[in-house]
């Protein structure tokens, strides 16, 4: 008897060191939240972090697995942790965003976040999901394929993480809560980052510089994530393609690129074929910010080092190669590379795209203005306003409890309401010349979908303060988009170039600044779903929404009730 139990003992503990290695349907992880010293830039200042790792730890698990992540908060801010892209099928309780599914976690307080990995398998990422806090608090999810299943690419010698993300000198809640304060757009960061390093590129950053040491003839599967708070990135390295083969944890057909587009939230998996000997070479990897709008950005450049393992001589003094990206505004780059992205959609992949549709919405997304408060001076766009950001023209307001809580325990009222608009109400020329009226309305509404209803939703970019790309993203589902274009969105002739036969699914999607993307779904997952602009700053001014998806009539088609230690407000 004792034996087993030391051989039990054994297994916790491989279990718990090495969680990728071991066969097993539950994983379970401890994520300490707490406080970190960390220096870039030559600037010292205290972030938050888990479990004292700067980016944070990977979360490994296989497709079917069930994930149990006990959350601690050690720190004075509320926090939440959200799973970005796993689907929580019928587990809305675990996705983390705060006030939407759960109230946030209180200092010295816990909640296990406990979901199921079902139909996905690929590249995801964690991060926090109140005010800024994901600016330090993110880290990778890798999803590998079940037991006996292999990749439907070429098996790669070697897995990299590559996390891009933003560096901020000051606090990023002390950059926010400013801006909120003034009304006026918030200061930038100071940089890019390439795995927590931003590279020889800024001052005092020589040594803080990511490194990628291959071998000669190899593949590489490079998982990229865009944990960026506020931009997109393009990402290239010097005198190497990019195979590119699956999109938000969504195998795709294969397609060879030079640079890739990749918008803060959207994750996407590479094959990276070294050269067959060991050049006498540095090849740079470096990223660039995307950029449409009219607001000030971090024009910076961060950078890694791919360096081939020599036998017989040092790499430290191999002359560089540096990438091309495309500039810094080139939308023509980016409609051709977001149309290369095709589904699989073969015999052990098919997928299932809605051909009739239930229910049709069409919402405008875009940047507009508040009023400035009474004897208060404002630094927004116009005549002493400040900046807001709209769905429909309604600018979301987050409650103070949660509002899936509040749906489950039927106390809805006066925390939101049903009838957010399924059109615009006031329509205009969406891309042309704006309204003269820029004021948004401000409040907390949802759309209720039945259960399996057949969705289809077209965004529309508008030109108010600008026109603008805007990556949305929505929690709870994997979405198949059908179409895109620029202008305005056409009714009667759009539908017809719809792609029905092998669209890409993603969980976030960019709406072409001046334009528009067609995306479909079955609502077949219970629960309160929030959609929302992965720039942080255009979420915090209110571009926003969230979906209410009705319980099924089976077992497993209804929302699970609330665990035991769900936090409370």
């Amino acid at each position: 008897m004792n034996f087993f139990k030391v051989l039990l003992f054994g297994l916790c503990v491989i279990i718990t060191l090495f969680p990728e290695l071991v066969v097993c349907r539950t994983r379970h992880y401890t994520f300490n939240i707490e406080y970190l010293n960390v220096t870039r830039l030559c600037h010292t200042r205290t972030i938050l972090s888990v479990n004292g790792k700067f980016p944070g730890p990977r979360l490994v698990a296989r497709e079917g697995d069930t994930v149990l992540v006990k959350v601690v908060n050690h720190i004075s801010n509320n926090v939440t942790i959200h799973w970005h892209g796993i689907r929580q099928k019928t587990t809305g309780w675990s996705d983390g965003p705060a006030y939407i599914t759960q109230c946030p976690i209180q200092t010295n307080q816990t909640y296990t976040y406990n979901f199921t990995i079902t139909g996905q398998r690929g590249t995801l990422f964690w991060h926090a999901h109140i005010s800024w806090l994901r600016a330090t608090l993110y880290g990778p999810i890798i999803i590998l394929p079940k037991h006996n299943e292999s990749y439907p690419f070429q098996k790669p010698y070697k897995e990299i993480p590559i996390l891009l993300g933003e560096w901020f000198n000051v606090d990023p809640e002390a950059v926010i809560n400013q801006a909120l304060q003034t009304g006026g757009g918030p200061n930038v960061s100071d940089a890019y980052t390439i795995n927590g390093l931003p590279g020889p590129f800024y001052n005092c950053s020589s040594k803080d510089t990511f490194k990628l040491k291959v071998k000669p003839n190899k593949t590489y599967l490079l998982r990229i994530i865009n944990a960026a708070l506020n931009e997109e990135l393009f990402f290239s390295i010097a005198n190497h393609t990019l195979t590119v083969v699956e999109a938000d944890a969504r195998y795709i057909k294969p397609f060879n690129t030079d640079t890739i587009l990749i918008t803060p939230g959207q994750t996407t998996n590479v094959l990276l074929k070294t050269k067959s000997y060991s050049p006498n070479n540095t090849f740079l990897m470096i990223a660039r910010p995307y950029i449409t709008g009219r607001g000030t950005f971090d024009n910076s450049t961060p950078a890694g080092f791919l360096q081939y393992k020599q036998h017989n001589s040092s790499t430290k003094n191999l002359p560089f190669l540096t990438p091309t990206l495309p500039s810094l505004n080139d939308t023509n780059f980016v409609s051709n590379f977001t149309k290369k992205f095709k589904n699989l959609a073969n015999s052990k992949f098919p997928i299932n795209v809605p051909k009739k549709i239930d229910k049709s919405f069409f919402f405008t997304v875009g940047l507009g203005t508040n009023p400035c408060p009474k004897n208060t001076t404002c630094q927004g766009p116009n005549n002493n306003t400040k900046f807001a950001a709209s769905v429909n023209n309604f600018s979301f307001v987050l409650p103070s409890v949660s509002i899936m809580q509040a749906y489950y325990f039927g106390k809805s009222n006066g925390v939101y309401k049903t009838d957010f608009p399924e059109t615009p109400l006031n329509p205009f020329n969406y891309t042309g010349t704006p309204p003269n009226n820029t004021m948004v309305n401000n409040d907390t509404k949802l759309v209720v979908l039945k259960f399996n209803t057949s969705v289809e939703l077209v965004l529309q970019d508008t030109n108010i303060l600008g026109a603008e790309s805007h990556p949305l993203h929505l929690h709870g589902y994997d979405f198949f988009v059908v179409g895109q274009g620029f202008g305005n969105y056409d009714p009667n002739k759009d539908p017809a170039k719809f792609n029905l036969v092998d669209p890409v699914e993603r969980n976030t999607v960019g709406v072409p600044a001046g334009g528009w993307v067609a995306i479909r779904f079955f609502a077949d997952n219970p629960g309160v779903w929030f959609m929302h602009c992965h720039l942080d700053i255009h979420t915090s001014w209110g571009l926003r929404m969230a979906w209410l998806v009705l319980d099924g009539s089976e077992s497993n088609q209804k929302l699970q009730p609330p665990p035991s230690d769900l936090p409370k407000c």
